[in-house]
């Protein structure tokens, strides 16, 4: 697994609930270091070994942690990057889904080696939508459904978003669009990086 999907989880869990929690999650977890480093390849099954150590330190299912994971790695601050990289997929969240299928491609213009799901974005009508995700990490939908919910709120409209897992490593998350210009968005400047 790529350093920085370890690297991003200890992070989220620094800075959702502190440097005792995640203390708590490497003991859990029996983790043989404490600190990732983002640019280093780990073992897939120390990854499995963090998310576990992560519901027991939090008392919390998997993919709770990985839906708050995502919502973390678009709407807090030390993340700001990862919001703009999500930002440039278009003007508005329709505009955004339909970008989704060029996401791994862009995730890999700034780093070369990270593995990203295949996703997949079908219009269904009347403001439905089906993003199909094949991953290497499995429950690698809730984080999606995490960062869908993040955006939307980002670009002020109002979505219900709805994951189903599909097999180990395949899920459908089916987006609803009840308004597109629900409230105001988050600011965005292309040139001032707002």
């Amino acid at each position: 697994m790529h350093g920085l999907i370890n690297r991003s989880i200890q992070c989220f869990i620094r800075d959702a609930y502190g440097v005792s929690a995640w203390q708590d999650v490497v003991r859990h977890a029996d983790l043989p270091v404490s600190e990732f480093e983002a640019m280093l390849h780990y073992d897939d099954v120390l990854t499995e070994k963090i998310l576990m150590g992560c519901a027991k330190a939090l008392s919390r299912d998997v993919e709770d942690v990985l839906e708050d994971l995502g919502t973390h790695l678009v709407s807090h601050p030390t993340t700001e990057p990862l919001r703009r990289l999500l930002r440039f997929g278009g003007f508005d969240f329709v505009d955004f889904l339909h970008s989704l299928d060029e996401l791994p491609d862009r995730a890999r213009l700034a780093v070369a080696d990270l593995e990203m799901p295949m996703l997949s974005v079908r219009d269904c009508g009347g403001g439905a939508y089906t993003l199909q995700i094949r991953g290497a990490i499995p429950g690698f939908g809730a984080v999606f459904v995490g960062i869908l919910r993040a955006m939307a709120d980002d670009y002020g409209a109002l979505a219900v978003i709805e994951r189903r897992a599909l097999g180990d490593r395949f899920d459908a998350l089916d987006v609803r669009l009840l308004d597109a210009g629900f409230a105001d968005g988050r600011s965005f400047d292309l040139a001032r990086g707002a």
